[in-house]
């Protein structure tokens, strides 16, 4: 027996039709081939257009972008941070993909009627606290529900987070993102109702030198963003993608600036080399003179982050040693294991 539509998928046909999306003589008369037919779900309609989900793509792109070299400054190690998908669900279907505990980030969408959902990780929420303390991050925590304490740490992060947030979507909306409140089991959160469509946005996160991936999520209820998606057209949609303009490439080449500046390297003054037998060695006493292969008015090399760099002169200042830069080094001042360094630069 077939299956009798509801009246909301007669609706949604009806909608198509008036349209002009579908017609109905060109599909009956056989002028519309298979392959000009999609398939339409008509239980889970699609709120919003393919071309509306690539600019919330390169909103949150830009968005993992900025606040990547953020975390990037405040951890003081290498944070990959990227958009894996742009996904439209039920909200049920939302709640239901929640792990308990987790962290709910629950904000206020300012000039919208809605609120929106950042989801970390308490795997995630963990390892940024305790980087943040001053461990180094490299064992994955177990899940558990965060402290009041560590819910104070990370506060900032995630305040910062949302105005940086704030300043990806002005590209198309002058919207502000407010924190509300955390809460730690997804029972208690709702932002929309079970049946509602939200986009969510997937992220993958991943902090220091080891293969760990920690997940982020933003949820957004659709009828929050109806107002602000419906005044893109294809235009302003190509335009927002591609123009960047100058004060965020500012911004940008500030962050870099401030985060190179804090950058500690090893900067290592080479005396010279010389060889000894394991018995000259262990003859050595104190007052012995080791005979080095430079010469003493030769300039010594200075090596930055196991780079030859620049070559100098030792000396004292204040009675403390010191060298005194007299110049970059040439190609033709490097032997060949540092001509393989250039190369790779």
């Amino acid at each position: 027996m077939a299956e009798v539509l509801s009246q909301l998928e007669i609706d949604n046909l009806l909608n198509e039709m008036n349209s002009g999306r579908i017609d109905v003589n060109e599909v009956i008369s056989g002028k519309m081939s298979k392959g000009e037919i999609s398939n339409y779900d008509f239980r889970r309609p699609n709120r919003i257009s393919k071309n509306q989900v690539r600019t919330l793509q390169t909103i949150h792109e830009n968005f993992s972008e900025v606040f990547g070299y953020y975390l990037v400054s405040k951890l003081q190690t290498v944070v990959s941070f990227t958009v894996t998908s742009v996904d439209q669900l039920f909200y049920s279907e939302f709640i239901l993909s929640v792990s308990n505990p987790s962290c709910l980030y629950i904000f206020d969408m300012e000039g919208t009627d809605g609120s929106g959902i950042m989801e970390v990780s308490p795997e995630l929420a963990l390892t940024i606290v305790e980087m943040l303390l001053g461990g180094g991050g490299d064992i994955v925590p177990k899940p558990r529900t965060i402290t009041p304490i560590e819910q104070a740490v990370i506060k900032g992060v995630i305040e910062h987070a949302l105005s940086d947030l704030r300043n990806s979507w002005r590209a198309i909306a002058d919207l502000n993102f407010r924190y509300s409140r955390l809460e730690v089991e997804a029972d208690f959160v709702q932002v929309a109702p079970s049946s509602e469509i939200v986009v969510v946005v997937s992220f993958d996160v991943k902090i220091g030198n080891t293969n760990n991936t920690f997940m982020m999520n933003l949820c957004f209820p659709t009828f929050a963003l109806e107002e602000v998606l419906s005044k893109l057209n294809k235009q302003q949609i190509t335009t927002n993608a591609v123009k960047v303009s100058p004060k965020k490439i500012r911004d940008n080449i500030a962050v870099v600036n401030q985060q190179i500046s804090t950058t500690r390297l090893p900067v290592i003054a080479e005396l010279g080399k010389t060889s000894l037998t394991v018995g000259e060695l262990l003859e050595l006493k104190p007052g012995d003179v080791i005979k080095l292969e430079n010469r003493i008015n030769e300039e010594i090399e200075v090596i930055i982050g196991s780079r030859r760099k620049l070559a100098a002169r030792p000396g004292t200042v204040d009675g403390k040693k010191a060298i005194r830069i007299t110049r970059a080094l040439k190609e033709e001042d490097l032997v060949e294991m540092d001509l393989s360094f250039k190369e790779k630069e």
